[in-house]
């Protein structure tokens, strides 16, 4: 089985590498995947495999092996891209200004189908039901993930495993990653508005100065971590935005921030929300102003079922040889892919997608990010080859 899993993902390289590049080129940004969702259903047309619209763009189809048995495995592959304007130069470049598969989005579905044509092609081999999930809006908020599993993409039928994989840069090509357990954070995102009374910089006697009252705030804030955190339990806080719109010798009335707190455990996670907006307050307060604090909570944390990634790690090792299969550390971004590990037993590893050679090493999330395609025909043999494994053992 494995050499004819080979095989089949040499055929359809070609297949994929065209795939991924009309994708790259015709980027949606999340909730809009409005083409890339035709397109897929295009394909899948092709393939004979029938499928539902679910979430408005996200699409869900089934594979059903021929021969006995009520095993289920679900396959998630996201759609969207992001708001940032690619490098020039490229021949299958993005079309779209201002808009770019940056986090290799493109990758994952053109994986998916990849995957999809291999075991439409073998389903009289294995028993058992492929439900191919290829969803929207992961880079937004509150995340395609979640869309999907309230319309029902984890029903009827109910997978026993739910299987993703992503890019990674880090990792050279050839090779993936996996760890079981906690791997990534959960997100919240902060927005807070802190006010005073603004006036001239040469007279802070008569103003109330929220830009003071800001910094304090900011330093303070890091005691949320620091001091109150269980060490044990990874945590960052950061703000990234700070905009106080006055001038040299302008005190404005107000100061916005925006930031972002990641952690490990959901009980930590909403304490630390009453934290921050309590000691924010409290300090806006007591120095004579007023802040609106307000956390918009996001993905949970994503963990990986040990048993199941064990299992798969082992699939992996046996279809790429043990010295292609490297261990992740915990790593605290952030990713909807978490929605299904919570309610169901799930496996996401990364796909290795780096070539110093051919100077493929940029991060995902920038303007240069790239991949070496050759990972496209491991990236769909390995899933299919996973996938047959937990059918038919």
């Amino acid at each position: 089985m494995k050499d004819k899993i080979r095989s089949l993902a040499d055929q359809i390289h070609g297949k994929a590498v065209a795939w991924r590049r009309h994708l790259h080129q015709n980027p949606e940004l999340s909730f809009h995947e409005y083409e890339t969702s035709a397109f897929v259903k295009g394909e899948l047309d092709q393939l004979g495999i029938p499928y539902t619209p679910m979430a408005d763009t996200g699409v869900v189809a089934l594979i059903h092996g021929e021969q006995p048995s009520d095993k289920v495995v679900a396959l998630r592959a996201d759609m969207d891209a992001l708001p940032i304007t690619e490098v020039e130069g490229r021949a299958y470049g993005s079309k779209n200004v201002g808009v770019m598969h940056a986090c290799g989005h493109d990758v994952h579905t053109a994986s998916l189908l990849g995957t999809a044509h291999i075991l439409q092609s073998l389903k009289a081999d294995f028993g058992g039901t492929v439900k191919l999930i290829f969803q929207p809006g992961e880079e937004r908020l509150p995340g395609g993930a979640s869309l999907m599993i309230k319309a029902g993409a984890l029903q009827n039928p109910k997978p026993q495993a739910v299987i993703g994989q992503h890019v990674m840069p880090l990792i050279p090509v050839g090779k993936v990653g996996f760890r079981g357990g906690k791997y990534m954070a959960s997100t919240d995102e902060l927005y807070v508005t802190v006010s005073g009374q603004g006036g001239h910089g040469a007279q802070p006697q008569q103003n109330i100065d929220p830009v003071v009252i800001t910094a304090h705030i900011i330093i303070a804030l890091q005691q949320v971590v620091s001091r109150f955190a269980d060490p044990k339990i990874p945590s960052v806080l950061s703000f990234g935005k700070v905009i106080a719109n006055g001038a040299t010798n302008v005190i404005p009335d107000t100061v916005y921030l925006e930031g972002t707190f990641r952690t490990f455990d959901e009980e930590w996670r909403k304490e630390a929300h009453g934290r921050m907006v309590k000691m924010a307050m409290g300090i806006a307060e007591s120095m004579g102003g007023s802040c609106d604090f307000e956390v918009r909570s996001g993905y949970p944390f994503l963990v990986n079922e040990e048993k199941l990634t064990a299992e798969i790690r082992g699939y992996a090792e046996d279809f790429l040889g043990k010295e292609n299969v490297v261990d992740l550390d915990l790593w605290l971004a952030a990713e909807d892919f978490a929605y299904y590990s919570q309610v169901a037993d799930a496996c996401f590893y990364r796909l290795g997608t780096r070539n110093e050679a051919k100077g493929i090493t940029s991060a995902v999330h920038t303007p240069t990010f790239d991949i070496d395609e050759h990972a496209l025909a491991l990236s769909t043999g390995l899933m299919a080859y996973i996938t047959l494994r937990r059918l038919t053992g």
